[in-house]
């Protein structure tokens, strides 16, 4: 009994233990961004800061132009310096701690483009370039930079990237064609292929029959 009782309140000491641990070692929730910077060198002052507790709309907006980015695969090649327009650096604070930096270019040829750069504020990533939303003007307009308004796009964008339309302004018509041409060849030579193959087998059959009569 005596025996019975102590491992039952070894167990109750366990259990207690455990799940004092388990609670102890519960993960944190993620800080989540406070605020967005943008700096250019038309931006007034050289700097604007839009805080979430102030501007919650245009902070959103903001946010979602470059948060996607962070974990993002690159999504196109370095354009031409001369057809990337002005740039403008944007920062993901948490609090008054840089946690992402970016460089926007809304108004470069083809469409907006964002840019990674390798290194973060909370480290090192993999450096690349990204088709950017088709309202990253916009938004930038209404947080403060002083561009074109584009009110046609504020409800537009795709996330990640502008989509087809902005990539076919870009596609080379000599390369397509060439592209064109190599497919139907292909497939010329594909339906010749099985052509043979069926005649073959057709003659094949014939000879065999042939043979019997």
């Amino acid at each position: 009994m005596t025996r019975r009782l102590g491992a039952i309140v070894l167990g109750l000491a366990m259990a207690l233990t455990g799940s004092g641990a388990a609670h102890a070692e519960a993960p944190k929730t993620p800080a989540k961004p406070t605020a967005v910077t943008i700096a250019g060198k038309n931006v007034s002052g050289g700097k604007l800061t839009v805080q979430q507790a102030e501007h919650a709309d245009v902070f959103q907006r903001l946010l979602s132009e470059v948060n996607w980015l962070s974990t993002a695969t690159p999504t196109t090649t370095a354009p031409k310096a001369d057809k990337l327009g002005p740039k403008y650096v944007a920062t993901v604070l948490i609090k008054d701690k840089a946690t992402q930096v970016y460089d926007l270019y809304p108004l470069a040829s083809g469409g907006p483009r964002a840019y990674r750069p390798a290194k973060q504020p909370t480290g090192k990533k993999s450096a690349g370039w990204f088709y950017g939303r088709l309202t990253m003007s916009e938004s930038l307009r209404i947080s403060g930079v002083p561009l074109e308004a584009k009110p046609d796009l504020v409800a537009g964008g795709i996330g990640g990237g502008i989509g087809s339309d902005v990539e076919a302004e870009e596609l080379d018509p000599v390369a397509v064609g060439q592209d064109v041409v190599n497919e139907v060849q292909r497939l010329f030579l594909l339906n010749g292929a099985v052509l043979l193959v069926v005649l073959a087998g057709l003659a094949g059959v014939a000879f065999l029959i042939r043979r019997r009569v």
